[in-house]
């Protein structure tokens, strides 16, 4: 079965992962089908939501089976047992190459989000970042809280929205996509380790030479070395 919206990357008993396309709404809206009820009617099966991604996001989601796998993963969700990487792309240059970003959010005009200094439930991000062109630079992300917008507002906060970010990015660029992508998924379900790896296949510059051989250096994204607050 081949859809340009997603492609499945696995089918157990329990769930589905699937690697969402750059564009494609999560639920239904605007008369449209979104990925959930796409899915839904592709496979002739109920699925549910544990978790979401951004229209312009790219890349892993995992959709439960029943009801009582979908109350299990949101636990796991909840109680940030689901480790979550991310790859993005921004232009300019950061105040700070890798580290954390820490802080609360806040709503702020036309749909955004900003990042406060205060901590009283933060937003947290940890990255690494690797330059990969002139002026061009691809982040991978490790989010340890799950905010509306925490990615691209943390990016945001360090001088460096996102290429393509509708939102968040400068007026004036024009890029094929946005360039933030779920780059892979690691937990536990039924005592049994569950890791999956997606690297981006859509997008100019997420398909350059420079971001592939890159991405070799970060194939275990658990396995790195993270950067200590």
């Amino acid at each position: 079965m081949s859809n340009p919206n997603y492609r499945i990357i696995a089918s157990e008993a329990d769930f589905i992962v699937v690697d969402k396309a750059p564009g494609v709404h999560f639920h239904s809206q605007d008369g449209s089908a979104g990925l959930v009820a796409q899915l839904e009617h592709d496979l002739s099966t109920k699925l549910y939501a544990v978790h979401r991604l951004d229209t312009m996001t790219s890349g892993l989601i995992l959709l439960a089976r029943s009801s009582a796998a979908a109350a299990g993963f949101t636990e796991l969700f909840t109680q940030h047992q689901v480790q979550k990487y991310y790859l993005a792309l921004a232009a300019g240059k950061p105040k700070k190459k890798q580290g954390w970003i820490v802080g609360d959010m806040a709503k702020s005009r036309r749909g955004m989000y900003k990042l406060l200094r205060t901590t009283e439930n933060p937003a947290i991000t940890q990255f690494f970042s690797q330059s990969v062109a002139a002026g061009l630079r691809l982040y991978l992300l490790k989010p340890l809280s799950g905010k509306t917008h925490q990615l691209r507002v943390a990016l945001n906060s360090i001088g460096v929205p996102l290429l393509g970010d509708p939102l968040y990015g400068p007026a004036d660029s024009e890029q094929d996509r946005g360039y933030l992508h779920a780059y892979a998924l690691q937990f536990d379900w039924q005592g049994q380790r569950f890791a999956y790896l997606c690297p981006p296949t859509i997008g100019e510059q997420f398909t350059t030479e420079a971001v592939t051989q890159q991405l070799l250096t970060w194939q275990q994204p658990a396995e790195l070395d993270w950067p200590h607050r």
